[in-house]
């Protein structure tokens, strides 16, 4: 399973972490004329998915998504459309002839019209390289968060689990050594007092 989104400069990949801030994968579009227009889209040409390639949820407008189910699925026929592009690639360059150059053009020309008209009208903040875009307070937010604390709580967990085998061990240990040392002789009822206090057997006198 593919672990990275294959859209230009971006370093998501397959984490918990990322599944925790609601960040969903999708595989290109099994439709051939679909999946044209996703790797147009791209703008990547040496870039060629196959039925593995993934794209991840941060670029695709909010109403691309339906989330009746209880998948994240996208809706038919939608065009990845959030990207930060550098400024050789944002533009065609003019001039250029190749077959390829001429059905990016045609395939992009609406799309790209939209995106212009969107970003003039109302411009949004540039996202930065890991696309931590701020999303606005909804239920998806909440349970975000919700999964964040989760996962830090399991953590806790896991790391009080091992402490407490730790100690068990180390106890263990003490009692061994305080065996070893009653068996040979080599111990003074203090040492043997506080040994025992470490080990669990006793408590400490004050």
């Amino acid at each position: 399973m593919p672990e990275h989104c294959g859209a230009f400069s971006c370093s998501n990949r397959r984490t918990i972490a990322n599944r925790a801030r609601g960040i969903t994968f999708h595989k290109f579009p099994r439709d051939k004329v679909v999946r044209k227009k996703w790797e147009v889209a791209l703008r990547r040409e040496v870039f060629h998915p196959n039925d593995s390639s993934v794209l991840c949820s941060q670029h695709f407008k909010q109403g691309d998504f339906d989330r009746t189910g209880q998948i994240v699925r996208l809706r038919d026929n939608v065009i990845p459309s959030v990207f930060s592009f550098p400024v050789h690639l944002q533009r065609l360059e003019k001039g250029r002839d190749t077959s390829t150059s001429r059905r990016a053009e045609k395939s992009l020309s609406v799309d790209s019209q939209d995106s212009q008209e969107t970003a003039t009208s109302s411009p949004q903040p540039q996202p930065n390289d890991d696309h931590g875009y701020a999303l606005p307070d909804s239920p998806t937010t909440l349970k975000t968060r919700l999964n964040e604390a989760l996962a830090r709580v399991e953590s806790l967990e896991r790391e009080k689990k091992n402490a407490m085998a730790r100690e068990k061990r180390a106890k263990t240990t003490v009692k061994s050594l305080l065996g070893d040392l009653r068996k040979n002789n080599l111990i003074n009822e203090e040492l043997k007092e506080k040994l025992e206090f470490y080990s669990g057997k006793t408590k400490l006198a004050l």
